[in-house]
Order: C-alpha cells, then structure tokens, then sequence
C-alpha cells in the first residue's frame, strides 16, 4: 500500500470504491477468478513480509496484554498463510451467483417474469483482531461482484496494510480495478463513524467482532447493518440422549476451536440424567483444560467428585460468550425449561439438542429460534464451509436479508426482469 493511498480520506475511499464498483459489476466470472488466482499467487510471494508484519502487531498486542484466545486470532504462521491462500483459491472455483436467473414465470398477459442476482455494490467491513479476515472479505467480495472497504482494528493495522498491498498488487495485473477493494489504513476511531455516515456511497456495513462493536454500528450507521458473529451457543442433552456420544459431540464443540463465535458455551443437561451425566462429562473435558461455570444444583452433584476445575456460576457467567476453555453448566427440568433458558440467554447464533426422541427434537426446532439450530450434532458446524457454501463473509444473526453463514449468494440482491411483446396494461 502506497503511502499515498494511506493518507486518503473516507470520502475519497468511498469514492473510488464507488466508481469501481460500476466496472467490476459488469466484470465476467473469468475475470474474476483470474483476479482471486493473482491476488493469491501476490499474497504467497510475499508472505515472509506479511507473517514480518504480523509478529509486529504480535508483538504491540501481547505488551497491551491482549488474552491468549485473542492473540490466537490476531497469530498468522505459514501454516495458516498456505491455509488462507488455498481458500482464497477455493473461491475462485466457486459458482459466481452474479447474473443467475431464477424464480422464472409467465403471466397470462404473456409476461415473461424473472429475477436476476446482481451484487449488493459497496461493502464496508469492519472487523477485529483476524488478518485472516481481510483475505476472506477481499475474496468474496470481489467474486459476488461488491466492491468492498475495509476498516480492520488497529491491532491489526500492520498485517493488513501489507495484506491488501498484495492484493492490489494482484489485480494491477488483471482487468479488475484495483481500487475494488481498498483498507482503511489509519487506525483513528473516529474514522469508523465517519465511514458508517458514508451512505451516498455504500450499501451494507458487515461488522465482525465483539458485542460492543455491533452495537455501535447499529447505533450509529445511516448504512443496512448485518449483525452477527457474536455467538453463546447451547447444547442441550435430553434425558433419551445417548450419553457417551453426547459427551463427544460436547467436547468437539468445546474444545476443536475454543476461540470462535461457534464453541459451545453451555451445555443444559435433564435433571433425571444429571448425577451420573455431569461428573462424566467434567472427567472427559477436564483432561483437555476445560474448566467449568456449574448452576447450583451441578455444584452440588461436582462437590461429590471434588473436581478442581469447576467453580459456582457467577450472576452473568450464563451471558458470556467465553472464546475459551470455559463451559457453563446449568441442570433444567424438562425440554420447555432448557428452550426457555436459550430464548433468554442466547445470542440466536447456534443452539442444538442431543436426543433420542423425535418428538422433542421436533419441538427443539420449532421453537428455538436461531439462525442456525442443531439436532445431534456440534455447533462447531455453523460454518460457511461445512454448509456447503464453500466459504463465509459473516455469521447474521438477524432476521433480514441473510441468516446463518454469508456465502456468496448472500452478498448479492436481485432485479426483477420483465420481457413483453410491446405489451401494455389495460
């Protein structure tokens, strides 16, 4: 990134990305994969000055005492730069949604109705902690035909500048504009609010991170806001449920990532099952480090075992979303308690029942009322990738527009197409 495009203003930013934004709509599915293909073949050139980058902004989080979980986000290696390359590729051979027809009918006046996709025009994406993001949104944007802004945090800021070099780097190369996607490169706060005013310029703010960054931008953008990426996701095991495969799908769902929006972070277990349950379940986890938040009736049942690694729930332990080894335990009586308990605790992310009985896995899905709800199986599934979209933008908890993974359908909207033979209204 030059340090001339550093220097750039919001309204200037918004302003290429909206001229930009004209030229890369029309662009062809070629052109666009051949552009994600360059950007990658940049990124891998340059990896050894992106992961350099990286452990600045390492190195500045751990002295500002950023947690470990945080710090796992923030870590690229080359590992995990190869792991973003091949995504990045993957894309690429993803179908482009941009142009498909659907929903086609005739009117008995003759009328030959349809609906085509086109993209969504400028995405401002406001993000934490993640470099890997920057690649992510880049890639998808550009293959759903969106221009797209990016406003990464300043723990970030070294990375990313060096990341989106090579990005544009990779689409100088092609016939795609490189100002189709660009970052904002000054870490100044008060820029967030100045881009969540640009309304003339662009069409939907996506913002990833923590609770108190979406709730800013809901308050404060004139811009359609897409919530989500914050999860506090359930496991509920029922009293059929098998219970040694229910520990396993618990474990998978706690411990494969702990630090992603989509870890578990309480499992509700049936009162009738709960003496002989919990203490197995505390054996299996407590090898891996997890340590638990229990309810007071599970405390009681853990006293009995004297587990060092549990301790009383606190008063907002059920409301957090941990991003760690840290499992809250709470026992409910019946199946109508365990959906209460979600409906008030839940951020509607991922919420899932472990059961053998189809009634209440039937009742589970009715009334559970989350983007994504599971029946024997991990909330470690709400991903854009396992749900056969190849890849994700966001994870919306909302109801509008999109739910669940963001692939690149749902970066796109439609127009209605309408085909006559000179045909007028009565």
């Amino acid at each position: 990134m030059t340090p001339e495009s550093v220097k750039l203003s919001i309204l200037e930013i918004c302003r290429l990305s909206k001229e930009a934004s004209h030229s890369l709509m029309s662009a062809s599915s070629e052109q666009k994969n051949e552009a994600l293909n360059k950007m990658a073949d940049c990124l891998w050139e340059d990896r050894k000055e992106i992961l350099a980058s990286n452990q600045v902004d390492i190195t500045t989080a751990r002295d500002a005492g950023m947690s470990t979980a945080m710090l796992d986000r923030l870590l690229l290696d080359e590992s995990r730069m190869a792991v973003i390359v091949s995504d990045l590729r993957n894309v690429a051979s993803l179908p482009d949604p941009v142009g498909e027809i659907f929903e086609p009918q005739e009117m008995p006046n003759g009328l030959r109705i349809s609906k085509q996709r086109v993209p969504l025009g400028v995405l401002g994406v406001i993000y934490e902690a993640r470099p890997n993001v920057t690649v992510d949104a880049a890639g998808l944007s550009l293959k759903s035909g969106n221009c797209v802004i990016l406003r990464g945090g300043s723990e970030t800021i070294h990375s990313n500048r060096v990341i989106v070099d090579a990005i544009q780097r990779g689409l100088m190369e092609t016939a795609i504009p490189e100002n189709a996607i660009q970052l904002v490169a000054d870490p100044d706060r008060s820029l967030v609010l100045e881009l969540l005013r640009m309304d003339n310029y662009i069409d939907m703010i996506i913002p990833r991170g923590g609770g108190g960054l979406h709730e800013f931008c809901r308050q404060n953008s004139r811009i359609p806001v897409i919530t989500g990426g914050m999860g506090i996701c359930h496991l509920f095991v029922d009293e059929s449920a098998d219970q040694l495969r229910a520990i396993e799908v618990i474990r998978n769902a706690k411990i494969q990532h702990p630090s992603v929006c989509n870890a578990l972070d309480t499992c509700l277990i049936h009162h009738s099952i709960a003496k002989i349950f919990i203490p197995q379940l505390v054996n299996r986890l407590a090898k891996d480090g997890v340590t638990f938040r229990a309810d007071k009736i599970s405390w009681e049942i853990l006293q009995k075992s004297n587990f060092g690694s549990v301790q009383p729930a606190g008063e907002q332990d059920f409301d957090t979303e941990w991003l760690s080894l840290i499992l809250g335990i709470k026992v409910v009586n019946n199946l109508e308690e365990a959906i209460e308990h979600i409906s008030e605790h839940s951020t509607a992310h991922s919420d899932g029942i472990l059961t053998e009985n189809r009634i209440h896995a039937s009742q589970f899905l009715q009334k559970v009322d989350s983007a994504v709800v599971y029946v024997n199986a991990s909330t470690r599934f709400t991903d854009g990738s396992q749900l056969g979209l190849g890849a994700e933008m966001a994870i919306s908890t909302q109801r509008m527009h999109a739910r669940g993974p963001m692939g690149l359908k749902e970066l796109t909207t439609y127009k209605w197409i309408v085909e006559g033979d000179y045909t007028t209204r009565p």
